[in-house]
């Protein structure tokens, strides 16, 4: 149990990392309930019903909505960003996301998974670190899709188009420490 008790606190920690650099959640006022919903809708039934939920509140602090037990931590979406964007991760993925948020090179020989059914707002295909669109940083709208992290090295086989068909399995932020396999799966 002390060790489930390490791995919310570690989630915990570095989601909020995510909340404040990706647009902080603004989510306080919402009952826990429709925070819980939410974050559901971001991973199969079997995955978020054990799943820890953390709500991201505007100050960037995290709060655990609701204690889970199979190592997956999900957010609701965010209503500060266009469209629906809730996640769920793996630990490893955490790391992942950690490392990305503190421009640290991501944890060697750790593949993480990202569950987000409910698609993603807008982002850069090129530059991980984008906050808005610009003339030459390659916005992509994302529909429903998982993602598979740290796995660098290991995704030559798929689109690395700075431009790619969403439609279909690719490579996004391709040639960086970053890069990740998207996987549509609608």
């Amino acid at each position: 149990m002390h060790k489930h008790r390490m791995l919310v606190a570690y989630s915990v920690s570095l989601l909020v990392f995510a909340g404040v650099v990706l647009a902080q959640h603004t989510m306080a006022a919402i009952p826990d309930d429709q925070i819980i919903a939410s974050a559901m809708k971001a991973a199969p039934a079997a995955i978020a019903k054990s799943a820890t939920v953390i709500d991201v509140g505007a100050d960037g602090k995290a709060r655990v909505v609701r204690a889970g037990t199979n190592g997956f931590t999900c957010m609701g979406d965010n209503p500060a960003t266009p469209g629906p964007d809730p996640m769920c991760s793996d630990a490893n993925a955490m790391e992942w996301v950690n490392a990305w948020i503190g421009h640290q090179p991501p944890p060697p020989g750790k593949v993480g998974f990202m569950y987000m059914l409910e698609g993603g707002t807008d982002a850069s295909n090129t530059d991980p670190f984008a906050t808005q669109p610009t003339a030459n940083n390659h916005w992509v709208k994302t529909g429903p899709h998982v993602m598979i992290v740290g796995a660098k090295g290991l995704l030559s086989g798929y689109p690395r188009s700075a431009d790619p068909d969403t439609s279909v399995a690719y490579v996004m932020w391709p040639d960086t420490p970053y890069e990740h396999l998207m996987i549509p799966v609608k």
